[in-house]
């Protein structure tokens, strides 16, 4: 959403943010060509609801995280959960998939695993492999194979997964 001058026809400029403790926030734009400032104002619903969505009033100043509003939810998020996921994606060429393959965790993983990796959705397979890739790193198994990942979801009670 984007305040424009009507004067000017210039976007305006965040000015400042104002929570007076009532419940209510009032927002302050300002017009960089002409001066001319306007205002927002929410009832304490608005604020709530403005508030609990995780808006930014005034701008973003880093780029967008992945599931950012998921991770800022959480009780204890990790800033790292999503490193590799972030690296293979800008490994990847265009058009081809990850290769499951690849191993920046450490471990090798098995053709016949390989397979059985490719076989799980795009969405989570980063997630999957990260779970038998710790699994494997935590019990010093240097190669991941179908048994290997058997005996992770029975140790990790994922059989109905």
């Amino acid at each position: 959403m984007k305040f424009l001058c009507l004067e000017c026809d210039e976007v305006m400029d965040f000015g400042e943010r104002k929570l007076p403790g009532d419940g209510t926030l009032t927002v302050i734009f300002a017009c960089g060509a002409c001066g001319r400032e306007i205002a927002m104002l929410t009832n304490p619903m608005e604020t709530q609801l403005v508030t609990s969505l995780g808006v930014e009033i005034g701008g973003r100043t880093v780029p967008a995280q992945p599931f950012q509003q998921t991770r800022t939810n959480l009780e204890d998020p990790r800033e790292d959960a999503f490193a590799e996921v972030a690296a293979s994606a800008e490994g990847s060429e265009a058009g081809r998939p990850e290769s499951p393959s690849a191993a920046p965790s450490g471990v090798i993983w098995s053709q016949e695993a390989t397979d059985r990796l490719g076989r799980v959705p795009s969405f989570v397979r980063g997630m999957v492999k990260r779970i038998y890739a710790d699994y494997a790193r935590e019990r010093d198994i240097d190669v991941v194979t179908p048994a290997v990942m058997d005996q992770a979801r029975t140790d990790l009670g994922l059989e109905g997964m």
